[in-house]
């Protein structure tokens, strides 16, 4: 089964509170995109959005210029339908993040749990180069931690420690800001340890 498949077979077949990465307030992600982009009128993509609801909060919190990028229509599908009206204020984009072809440049690019899906170096040298070429501020990624699981969706995953993060990311290009652990509580009560860095483009 190719990627895409997979993962339009997830978003049909499951609710939210049937898939580990679901959570009700994205407080972390917030955190960090408020103190890296306090202006309202700064460019947002979030990579790998599905239908979390960070885009519902970003719009609450006064953000005017959000998009959302996924491999799959059914998970975006989702989040239009939840937020009804609103998801007018929101570019959609489906697509492939390693085929991904920004006509933009983004003050923020914001990615929790798409990254750790790249598991060959192919993947993650597409990956760092878009983002390279589409950024013009900062870069939020959010991966499992070396203490977290190694599969995620029946998928093998890559966990990063902070300074394989860093050693990565620096070399493409980018200055860490901060990394940070945290525990996300799943929906069915499990734990995983995630880790969040940021990076200023240089």
């Amino acid at each position: 089964m190719d990627k895409k498949t997979h993962w339009e077979k997830v978003y049909t077949t499951k609710e939210p509170d049937e898939v580990s990465w679901t959570q009700e307030i994205p407080s972390t992600s917030l955190d960090f995109i408020t103190s890296l982009a306090p202006d309202k009128n700064a460019k947002i993509i979030d990579i790998g959005g599905g239908d979390s609801k960070l885009a519902d909060f970003l719009l609450d919190k006064g953000y005017t210029d959000i998009s959302v990028l996924d491999i799959s229509e059914k998970a975006l599908d989702k989040a239009k339908k939840r937020l009804g009206k609103k998801a007018g204020k929101v570019k959609w984009i489906v697509s492939d993040i390693t085929e991904f072809e920004p006509d933009e440049n983004y003050d923020l690019w914001h990615d929790r749990a798409t990254f750790h899906f790249l598991t060959q170096s192919e993947q993650i040298e597409k990956y760092t180069r878009t983002a390279r070429q589409a950024i013009k501020g900062a870069l939020i990624l959010g991966t499992f931690s070396e203490n977290g699981p190694k599969k995620c969706s029946g998928l093998d995953i890559k966990q990063y420690s902070e300074g394989e993060m860093e050693h990565l990311l620096t070399a493409r290009g980018f200055e860490k800001i901060k990394c940070i652990t945290e525990d996300h509580t799943t929906p069915f009560g499990t734990t995983q340890n995630f880790l969040f860095c940021s990076f200023r483009k240089n």
